[in-house]
């Protein structure tokens, strides 16, 4: 996930229980799967330069990978996971892109952002190393709940990978 920094401490927003995130884990999970399904059936692959990135970044298959260039990258927007999101403030208006397994979404004023897609790439690769979307989105919405965006130890990867590859 790519956006400015936020600060996650909103007074104005209830608190995460472990309830609420039991509750919303599965939900958020869903959300990711149709989502991946949606870019993998309209996205396009890399480009050959790509997949080399794709491949330095860590991602096993990067064959696999699709990309949806999209006005803006798509939120939830009702219910409990439209409360866990606002609370974490993880896709937010000002996010540039979203990876969701192999499907990836760029915000269009970012396409031919290369760091941009090398993080995503990054995000995908602790996809694959985790064990798919369920693994991951547990860990990342944990770190998430912990850490204020973007010091997760998960983003600073992707941040420190992309700042490796890209310099």
């Amino acid at each position: 996930m790519s956006h400015p920094p936020a600060d996650n401490n909103d007074k104005g927003m209830p608190e995460l229980t472990p309830e609420i995130f039991a509750t919303a884990l599965p939900l958020a999970v869903k959300w990711a799967e149709d989502y991946q399904q949606f870019i993998l059936e309209r996205g396009r692959p890399l480009t050959p330069h790509e997949e080399n990135d794709a491949r330095l970044s860590g991602v096993r298959h990067p064959e696999r990978i699709r990309v949806a260039v999209v006005p803006h990258v798509p939120r939830p927007d009702d219910g409990l996971l439209k409360h866990f999101n606002d609370v974490v403030r993880l896709i937010t208006p000002d996010t540039q892109g979203m990876s969701l397994q192999y499907g990836i979404f760029i915000r269009a004023d970012c396409q031919g952002d290369r760091s941009l897609l090398v993080h995503e790439c990054v995000h995908t690769s602790q996809y694959e190393r985790l064990g798919g979307i369920a693994a991951f989105l547990k860990q990342y919405l944990e770190e998430c709940v912990h850490y204020v965006y973007p010091e997760t130890p998960m983003e600073q990867e992707a941040v420190e990978t992309t700042r490796r590859i890209c310099s």
